[in-house]
């Protein structure tokens, strides 16, 4: 046994000696939304350009099945990972019973919140999860979609993030924001009565019953697992967007319990500018992440701040991000606690100081 032992550790010194020691390559996705007349030659050319960046992967927003089909190919072509980036929840047109009911009974197609694109559905609505499902089977059917990428998955935000709160002028002392608190529909609420017995709507303050926040949650679980188990059998992947956490902040902000789904990948949008917060303070939120997702690959979004030679642009909660002298230390900050990789939000914003940024941190990285 002594000698077997020697053996492995003689092995594992001379594997090392041979590498250079060097760590894994970090993963690097950027998040990209097309516009309605894009060009997929330029995109393939802005594929190129990332991936000699150390794009590994992209999450994309092609806006419909030919574009998917298209832009997915041409990533491909270009040896990049691709994430069919589709929103869930927030959508618009659709029947009007299948949208979100808020506290004052206002739909969220009627009366949206916030913005006026801020038209969620029910996610315990069948007929809503049903319609989702079809689509996104659609989407995994496609040949060169590596994975299906889930974005608004979640209510929306009764509780605002800090500069969110300043942007849409909206004091944010923490509270449930009763007109963005969802969903109170007619079958939420029987439903959840013949659960548990209690009639929420008959409640003063139905933020102090934890139940009902257990149960948007719940919802929310199910039907990922659904779209999960769908995906899955078609022989594809799952990644989602969610909010930082899930304990210290997506729970109560979005009902987002996402530590329960059974996907493959999670993209928490670590946005430290609209938390109010510096680079520090993502290295205690993505170990809380990693450990949260139990195994399965964590990689932090981080929000770049576009206009950045202009000092009123981080005044702006709008124009909020990180500057090219912060994003060697968030990088390091996410990858020392465990993250597998970063997403950058978005290429676009990407300065030619900030790549340059990039490519240093990820040379440190890998030493």
């Amino acid at each position: 046994m002594k000698i077997r032992l020697f053996i492995g550790i003689a092995a594992a010194i001379m594997l090392a000696a041979c590498t250079g020691g060097n760590k894994e390559p970090v993963s690097v996705y950027v998040w990209h939304r097309l516009s309605s007349n894009a060009n997929m030659d330029t995109l393939q050319k802005n594929f190129h350009v990332w991936k000699s960046k150390g794009v590994t992967g992209v999450c994309l927003d092609a806006r419909s099945m030919e574009g998917i089909k298209e832009a997915s190919r041409r990533a491909h072509e270009e040896g990049l990972e691709y994430h069919a980036w589709v929103p869930s929840m927030l959508r618009s047109d659709l029947p009007h019973h299948w949208y979100a009911v808020n506290r004052l009974g206002q739909s969220a197609d009627e009366n949206p919140n916030y913005l006026n694109n801020y038209r969620f559905l029910d996610p315990a609505n069948p007929e809503v999860q049903d319609f989702l499902i079809e689509q996104y089977t659609q989407v995994a059917l496609i040949p060169d979609v590596d994975y299906v990428r889930l974005d608004f998955i979640r209510y929306p935000d009764v509780i605002l993030a800090r500069a969110l709160g300043e942007l849409y002028g909206i004091e944010n002392d923490g509270e449930e924001y009763a007109p963005a608190d969802y969903c109170y529909c007619d079958y939420c609420t029987q439903t959840f009565f013949d659960q548990t017995g209690i009639d929420i709507q008959a409640v003063e303050d139905p933020s102090t019953v934890p139940q009902w926040a257990q149960f948007r949650c719940d919802q929310l679980t199910f039907f990922v697992d659904r779209v999960a188990q769908t995906v899955h059998e078609l022989g594809k992947k799952v990644s989602v967007d969610v909010f930082p956490g899930p304990g210290s902040y997506a729970e109560h902000m979005v009902r987002q319990q996402w530590n329960q789904w059974m996907v493959d990948m999670f993209f928490p949008m670590n946005y430290n500018d609209l938390y109010g917060e510096g680079p520090d303070w993502l290295g205690p939120v993505v170990e809380e992440e990693v450990q949260s997702a139990g195994g399965v690959p964590v990689v932090s979004s981080l929000r770049i701040c576009r206009n950045w030679k202009n000092p009123a642009s981080k005044e702006s909660p709008n124009s909020t991000g990180l500057l090219p002298s912060e994003l060697p230390v968030a990088i390091h900050n996410v990858l020392a606690s465990g993250a597998k990789g970063i997403c950058l939000y978005n290429p676009v914003r990407m300065s030619p100081e900030h790549w340059d940024a990039l490519e240093e941190a990820l040379k440190a990285e890998s030493k």
